[in-house]
């Protein structure tokens, strides 16, 4: 190994690609990866629910980035991918499931037909849609909101049923707080120039090559556990679990940590792969104006209700791969993922801790929370999976009770790229270079996907390679 030592903090999977990603440098450095919880992965882990494993936070990768693709060849992974084995999905809404209109851009339509047929928008909001093929530009903010962004030009209904669920089940958000340029900056450039939205979207339809044959969305057997557990694998690095690290401070060379355990790590670079919040606490000493800008990075708190019914309790002629729920129906649960039929059996794999019941069987899973709505924080769990059952029965006509139920909690789990967002990655960048060897990466900055994450992670790796 080279002379150099880098130690990440945080085992997340952001940690865990930054120290395989280091590992394959022409000058390896020695890598120690300190995490202070028992387990790896962050926010990707797995259940045990009826003797199979069911993903408990992300369920897919996006693998449209030829980085992604290379790094799961590198990983091998590249034969295990699965593709969803389901297609399409509803926006529960009006009273009924309906259909989510195909070939749209973060909620955005590209086509009106199949707006118009689905039900989703009244008479009344399709006419206002309308309007923006005659509306003039109107007057935007410098970073405005995706909700100053659209509102204006859709209307009321396209935004609240399509556009704001949309992005409340990749966020956990909600559009009139979250920046165009940060959250959906595809959108936002695409839109910047642009009078009527509906005109540009048609135009770029016609310009789009045709899809790909590949699919860009994957899973794997066992779920999204497999990633963790190849990075590992693959990975030299020395990883202790449990160990939590209390201080950081800059030395005349190196960087100096403190762990609640009493030992003391030097390093060359630090990479932090944690929250950007705690991130902020362990380097407030450090720089207290890096830290305020970690800091107003905000957070929402989710959870995730794992159902297994009887097959018979399902209405099968329901197909597609789950439904969102727009927040302004007031509803409990946010989205709901029809796991049996979005990744079918070969993702849902018997975990090996005891006998799997049959396929008589089907697993559900709903999330709950969004940005500015915990009220269901101080439930029990029980409460939790007894309100989101009682509304999967609304909502999709299930019969009868769930045989098991599993909720996840993630507290402070989905970064919100609110207005200024990009303003404070100004700030944490233009800090961190007077900061030789200290690094951020994670969801909280520039992308919240695991596809982002790996990115991201790869980047920084390089980066410290080609630090002298």
């Amino acid at each position: 190994m080279g002379h150099r030592k880098v130690v990440i903090v945080g085992g997340g999977v952001s940690g865990l690609a930054a120290a395989y990603a280091l590992s394959r440098l022409a000058d390896v450095p020695e890598v120690i990866l300190l995490e202070a919880s028992a387990g790896l992965g962050g926010k990707i882990a797995a259940n045990d629910i009826g003797g199979r494993l069911i993903d408990a936070g992300p369920d897919a990768l996006l693998i449209r980035d030829p980085a992604v693709r290379a790094l799961l060849e590198d990983l091998g992974l590249a034969d295990r991918m699965q593709a969803p084995t389901a297609r399409g999905s509803f926006v529960w809404t009006r009273e009924r499931l309906r259909v989510l209109p195909p070939a749209t851009l973060f909620g955005v339509p590209e086509k009106l037909m199949p707006l118009i047929t689905s039900g989703l928008i009244s008479w009344q909001g399709l006419l206002r849609a309308a309007a923006d093929f005659v509306l003039p530009r109107l007057p935007r903010p410098s970073d405005p909101t995706v909700g100053q962004l659209l509102r204006p030009r859709l209307g009321r209904e396209v935004f609240d049923k399509l556009v704001d669920p949309l992005l409340g089940g990749i966020y956990a958000g909600r559009a009139q707080s979250l920046s165009a340029s940060s959250a959906v900056p595809e959108v936002a450039a695409l839109l910047k120039p642009a009078r009527s939205i509906y005109l540009t979207m048609r135009e770029r339809s016609a310009k789009k090559p045709a899809a790909a044959p590949t699919p860009t969305l994957i899973n794997f057997p066992g779920g999204m556990n497999a990633i963790v557990d190849a990075l590992v694998a693959h990975s030299p690095a020395r990883i202790e679990r449990a160990v939590k690290v209390v201080a950081i401070e800059r030395g005349k060379r190196r960087w100096r940590l403190q762990t609640e355990d009493g030992r003391e790590f030097k390093a060359d670079h630090v990479v932090m792969a944690t929250p950007a919040f705690e991130a902020a606490a362990l380097l407030r000493d450090v720089d207290g104006v890096l830290a305020d800008a970690l800091a107003g990075i905000p957070y929402a708190s989710v959870a995730n209700v794992t159902f297994m019914y009887p097959s018979s309790a399902i209405d099968q002629s329901q197909r597609g791969t789950g439904f969102l729920v727009p927040a302004v129906d007031g509803r409990f649960i946010v989205g709901c993922t029809w796991l049996d039929q979005k990744w079918g059996r070969a993702v849902l794999t018997p975990s090996g801790s005891g006998t799997p019941v049959g396929d008589d069987v089907t697993y559900i899973r709903t999330s709950v929370g969004r940005y500015g709505d915990e009220a269901w924080v101080g439930m029990s769990n029980e409460q939790i999976a007894v309100r989101a059952h009682a509304e999967l029965v609304l909502a999709m006509g299930i019969k009868g009770t769930p045989i098991s139920s599993t909720v996840q909690r993630w507290p402070q789990a989905m970064p919100q790229y609110t207005v200024g967002h990009a303003q404070r990655l100004a700030v944490i960048d233009a800090r961190l270079a007077k900061l030789p060897g200290l690094h951020v990466i994670g969801a909280g900055y520039r992308g919240v996907g695991v596809a982002s994450c790996l990115i991201r992670s790869q980047a920084v790796a390089e980066r410290i390679g080609a630090h002298e």
